[in-house]
């Protein structure tokens, strides 16, 4: 969807079309992949995931993303009524989803997930694997429906079960691209599987895949080769951070020289781009010029995504224009307002982030009876979709 107003020429690089392995992006604002964890208690997609993404589709947004998709009837879903993309059934729900945003003209990757030690919600598996048996910090999320109790100690995965997991991504990435999906991101980051590997304390590893930075992004760069194999025609990226949903203040103990190990290493297993998560935001780190999506672009040679702090246009435009990412992904203002880049186009107002979107839980139904108790401030869209939901 091109957009048009006095917001564009004030915001000519949020604005500006790009592309990702020859995939045509007509704006750089992308809705960051948010749990939702709204599907059926077996995985399926439901008409009311597909009215939501949607909804983003119709917003102007340039790239839409998926929440976390978990890959097998395992140990890789981590919440209740998350969904998947492990079975011929819960890959043919997706349909109507992809087909809702393709209908705008805007494309829609899938974000791939294994939740490793971060289990506060499986319907196919007891416990829970990981790099190392470390129990993981912090309590389990309440938004998330975790019941605010530590987390099960995981037991270490085997390497035969590494392999099961990596052919499981590869799996799930022709899944999605088969079902119509343009591209896939794996979720890399924020204490789940592969984070759990790179992350010092959560890998105690004595073999290749533990020890200095270069053993322990060896997963990563596993999974990566396996997706871009898997899927060598679509656009294959990973999401990348510090930070953890259970640990909101690591950072790498190698500073610097971890980011470069890292992102070079990320980018050598052939993946178009990398996707920064990081609650700094534009801020420098590690004692360097730039923020952690500008040591990736610098080290890495490709495409990323910035994440973190980016909600007002300014601020977006900023980390473009700096080369602190090619894109920004959007969070919590992507879920406040679906319109976000269309009310910055046409230079209206946007409805703020409330907490009480996302209370007690971060589901549709929360989302949806939020509105219902603030009326004076739902987008007309929502208006409009209500009274339909409302009349059928």
């Amino acid at each position: 969807m091109s957009l048009t107003g006095p917001g564009v020429s004030k915001y000519p690089k949020l604005f500006a079309s790009s592309e990702i392995r020859g995939l045509e992006i007509t704006n750089r604002a992308v809705v960051s992949p948010l749990t939702r964890a709204s599907a059926s208690d077996n995985g399926i997609v439901t008409e009311q995931m597909a009215r939501y993404y949607g909804s983003y589709a119709r917003g102007g947004w340039g790239l839409v993303m998926t929440e976390g998709v978990y890959i097998d009837l395992k140990y890789s879903q981590g919440y209740a009524y998350q969904p998947g993309i492990a079975t011929e059934e819960q890959q043919e729900s997706w349909r109507k989803v992809v087909d809702a945003v393709h209908a705008e003209g805007t494309p829609i990757f899938m974000q791939i997930f294994h939740c490793g030690a971060i289990n506060q919600g499986n319907n196919w598996a007891e416990g829970s694997i990981a790099p190392s048996v470390v129990t993981p910090k912090g309590k389990q999320i309440p938004r998330y429906r975790g019941s605010g109790d530590v987390f099960q100690t995981p037991r270490q995965i085997t390497r035969d079960e590494m392999a099961e997991v990596i052919e499981s991504y590869a799996q799930a990435a022709r899944r999605a691209i088969d079902v119509g999906f343009d591209g896939v991101e794996v979720h890399g980051a924020n204490g789940y599987l592969p984070d759990e590997f790179l992350t010092d304390y959560t890998n105690l590893r004595d073999d290749e895949y533990g020890g200095p930075i270069e053993n322990r992004i060896r997963f990563h760069c596993e999974v990566m080769q396996a997706v871009r194999a898997a899927v060598p025609n679509n656009p294959v990226g990973v999401r990348i951070s510090q930070t953890k949903v259970n640990d909101f203040e690591h950072a790498w103990a190698g500073g610097n020289d971890d980011a470069k190990v890292v992102f070079s290493s990320l980018a050598k297993t052939g993946i178009d781009f990398i996707d920064c998560s990081s609650h700094l935001g534009l801020a420098p780190i590690f004692g360097t010029a730039h923020s952690l999506s500008g040591l990736a672009r610098e080290y890495s040679g490709l495409p990323v995504m910035a994440n973190g702090k980016l909600s007002e246009p300014e601020d977006a435009e900023a980390a473009l224009t700096q080369g602190e990412g090619d894109f920004v992904a959007i969070g919590k203002s992507a879920l406040a307002d679906y319109n976000w880049p269309k009310k910055i186009a046409a230079n209206e107002p946007r409805v703020p982030f409330n907490p009480g979107m996302i209370m007690p839980y971060a589901t549709l139904d929360c989302y949806e009876a939020y509105w219902e108790a603030n009326p004076s401030g739902i987008p007309a869209e929502k208006i409009e979709a209500r009274d339909v939901t409302e009349g059928a």
